[in-house]
């Protein structure tokens, strides 16, 4: 039952006219029925030293509101009334319900208590049978947490790391939150972490002694693959070799000799196949270098699992490009020449590392990456050539770095590896390597033309035979001399062509497998300036300034006969070694590049021969030039030179070449014939008669005679070149002993017959033989009723060719 009163506040009335007291009152009423704070009057009343007022305030408000109450109590009276008189109904109500309650309470008491005794024993029954059940549980996940925990002690002992991780991985998600034991559950907590940093820690270490160790294995590798290709090289080389011994021998038509030419197959995958079928590497176990992946792919398999991946692959990137900086540094304490080897082998092997881990790593390190890589590694090698190739003085040195630059080349090649920057770098330096081995050349070339003791050459066996003449093709014959065999050259035309032939092979090297598949140009161009101003030079210098007396000239002079021989075989070597057909190189030849030291070497020869002849012509001396008799043997002069010659044909045709012999004795006969002519027209003969005349015809027959006796040397044709040598004297005697002299002013005539002949000399001659007695005619023997015409002639022809100069 709710009252239906309520507080209300009152606020205060004031009229007009009331005393303080009553507004105080007023204001305390208001306070209090507003449900204000009574503090500040009670201050203001006690500061004011009136507490009594406030007091009496209070309790006429106290009056005040007791009356209220009585007059709502009066108001609700009768309800309060109406009110208890239901509670006492009710009342009795309540007991009958309560004694019915009680009643119904003992029945079911009576009933319930047995049913409670079972229902406890059954409630005690199942929680003991949880409570087992729960333990059993917990037991068995115990057991099972326990061996794994085992496993993953076990595991760890033998550092299989993978399948510890798998352990702690089935701890944590298996066991970790269904542990019953709070203690194992911190355990777990603990432990899980900590194992998972000791595997990380293990084969972290286990990874950096693998780094450590890849360097090693990184540089033999490298030296093995480049060694291999080397070998690979070889083996091309040979079969090049044998290529060309067949090609020769089908060319000169030897059928009996023939080569199979088997190539050897290669393995597919490079150089990862060893000797003996072993591999240098594997991904797992060690291969034949102890190239083994298996713990940087371990290392990686774990960080996986560890869920580092990403970290592990820089690291890896980092620590992998770390050591190619490294590998980089160039040792200032070492020259280049010898350290070069181990510096791009350790760089071969790295690329060989990293292309299989890119192959079979997964995603460890991405192409992109590798290429990176190697495009620094290109830019590095090739500036440390460049510099070391800039400091170089030495040939040999600049061929022995570019082929081993060139077989990490065709090494890396095979690895899908670009080497263009590399070949680039090998090409730009073509000149000065040449450059240099020309002046190599040169230097050898001067030692080996200054120790030439112009002696020919002996040789006791064959073998000496076959290394000095039969590699070179100088023979003269297909049939091997007996030996002892002396040459018909000295020591100095074998070393020359070794020191030509290794120019050739050295220069074939330096451009061989330099990215150029055609480079014979290059070669001919540089082996012409060897020929033509290197050796011709020398030859020329050892020509001008060495040469004593005509044994030497004319060694010199068959020395030049062989070793333009030499020049074909140089041509045709290197051509061999370029790889074009011979025709090809034949159809690009020069003439020879040794003509300059030839020429020098006969003209010093027939100048020296020249020499002994005019010693042996100063014997004109004794001829009487006014006899009128003619010497039917020739005169002495002519016998003198004539046995000089004979004796010198004799000596030289042993060592002189035919041609070389033939252009001589044509070159010291054409002397001779230009000698008669000039001593008739010399001052020191004044005259000479009809006689002398045909004393000088018997002289020029006696030397055709002698070009005619070399028929079984030389040819027809140079029998007959040998004796045109004499044209000049032979047709200037024609012409003093011809009827007809003044036939020699018909052009017709005179190019025919006499057109070696100068008319200055001529009339010079002529007007020696102006004899003015009849003798002169007489001397023709039956002719002599002629006697007046000819003379008559002559004069004539004398006058006319004066009006002509």
């Amino acid at each position: 039952m709710q009252s239906s009163w309520t507080r209300r506040k009152v606020a205060p009335v004031t009229k007009n006219g009331d005393s303080d007291d009553k507004l105080d009152e007023h204001v305390v009423s208001s306070t209090i029925c507003n449900g204000e704070d009574l503090g500040p009057l009670v201050r203001k009343s006690f500061s004011s030293g009136k507490p009594e007022t406030l007091l009496q305030h209070l309790r006429q408000f106290t009056r005040s509101k007791e009356s209220e109450i009585e007059d709502v109590c009066k108001t609700h009276y009768q309800e309060f009334i109406m009110a208890v008189d239901e509670l006492k109904s009710l009342l009795s109500d309540v007991d009958s319900l309560k004694t019915s309650l009680s009643n119904s309470n003992a029945v079911l008491q009576s009933v319930a208590v047995p049913l409670l005794t079972a229902l406890d024993a059954f409630v005690e029954a199942r929680n003991v049978s949880q409570n087992v059940s729960l333990a059993l549980e917990s037991v068995q996940i115990c057991i099972r947490l326990i061996e794994l925990c085992s496993r993953v002690n076990f595991h760890l002992s033998s550092n299989n790391f993978y399948m510890a991780l798998k352990c702690v991985d089935a701890l944590e998600r298996d066991f970790l939150e269904k542990t019953p034991s709070v203690t194992i559950h911190r355990m777990l907590e603990k432990q899980i972490p900590a194992i998972r940093s000791h595997i990380e820690r293990k084969i972290s270490k286990e990874f950096g002694d693998w780094l450590v160790e890849i360097r090693t294995v990184s540089r033999n590798l490298g030296q093995l693959a480049i060694g291999q290709a080397s070998a690979a090289r070889q083996r091309e080389e040979e079969l090049r070799i044998k290529q060309r011994q067949a090609e020769e021998q089908s060319r000169l038509s030897l059928r009996d000799c023939v080569y199979a030419l088997v190539e050897e197959e290669e393995d597919e995958e490079g150089y990862e196949v060893g000797y003996e079928g072993k591999e240098l590497y594997s991904n797992g176990g060690s291969g034949l270098l102890g190239f083994d992946l298996t713990p940087l792919y371990r290392a990686y398999h774990i960080h996986q699992n560890l869920g580092l991946e990403n970290r592990f692959k820089q690291y890896y990137f980092e620590n992998r490009k770390l050591q190619l900086t490294s590998d980089f540094q160039v040792s200032s304490m070492t020259p280049f020449l010898e350290s070069h080897q181990t510096f791009f082998a350790q760089i071969a092997g790295f690329f060989i590392v990293e292309d299989r881990v890119l192959r079979t790593g997964g995603d460890l390190i991405s192409k992109i990456e590798v290429e990176n890589l190697w495009e620094t590694a290109v830019s590095k090698m090739c500036s440390v050539l460049e510099d070391q190739f800039s400091r170089m003085q030495t040939a040999n040195h600049l061929l022995l770095i570019k082929d081993y630059v060139s077989l990490l080349g065709v090494t890396l090649r095979r690895y899908g590896y670009p080497i263009d920057a590399l070949l680039d770098v090998l090409s730009k330096h073509r000149d000065k390597y040449h450059e240099l081995l020309l002046s190599d050349c040169k230097k050898l070339i001067g030692e080996a033309l200054a120790a030439d003791k112009f002696e020919q050459m002996m040789m006791r066996k064959e073998y000496e035979y076959s290394m000095n003449v039969l590699a070179f093709q100088i023979q003269t014959s297909d049939i091997i001399p007996a030996f002892p065999y002396i040459a018909p050259f000295s020591s100095t035309v074998p070393d020359c062509c070794r020191i030509v032939r290794s120019f050739i092979e050295d220069s074939v090297s330096f451009m061989s497998y330099g990215g150029q598949l055609e480079f014979y140009d290059v070669v001919k161009k540089y082996l012409d300036r060897l020929l033509s101003e290197v050796l011709d030079g020398a030859l020329l210098k050892l020509i001008s300034s060495s040469i004593h007396g005509v044994s030497q000239a004319m060694l010199v002079a068959a020395n030049m006969a062989v070793l333009e021989r030499a020049c074909d075989f140089f041509f045709r070597h290197a051509a061999q070694l370029s790889g074009i057909p011979l025709r090809m190189a034949e159809r690009g030849r020069r003439q020879n590049p040794l003509k300059n030291a030839r020429d020098a070497a006969e003209e010093m020869l027939s100048g020296m021969l020249k020499t002994k002849v005019d010693g042996f012509m100063s014997l004109v001396e004794n001829v009487n030039w006014v006899s009128d008799e003619v010497p039917q043997n020739g005169n002495e002069y002519v016998n003198e030179v004539i046995i000089y010659l004979e004796t010198l044909v004799s000596t030289a045709q042993q060592i002189l070449p035919v041609q070389v012999l033939k252009r001589v004795l044509q070159d010291v006969l054409s002397h001779i014939s230009e000698k008669i002519v000039r001593i008739l027209v010399s001052d020191s003969v004044k005259r000479f008669s009809v006689s002398a005349v045909m004393g000088i015809d018997v002289d020029i027959r006696l030397l055709e005679s002698f070009a005619d006796n070399q028929a079984h040397l030389f040819s027809d044709e140079d029998a007959s070149q040998l004796k045109s040598a004499l044209m000049e004297s032979r047709q200037l005697v024609n012409l003093l002993l011809s009827n007809h002299p003044e036939n020699f002013l018909n052009p017709v005539i005179r190019e025919r017959s006499y057109n070696t002949l100068d008319y200055r000399k001529v009339i010079t001659i002529s007007e020696k033989l102006k004899d003015p007695s009849d003798r002169y005619f007489g001397s023709f023997g039956g002719r002599g009723v002629k006697q007046d015409p000819k003379k008559k002639s002559l004069d004539a022809l004398i006058k006319r060719l004066k009006d002509v100069s």
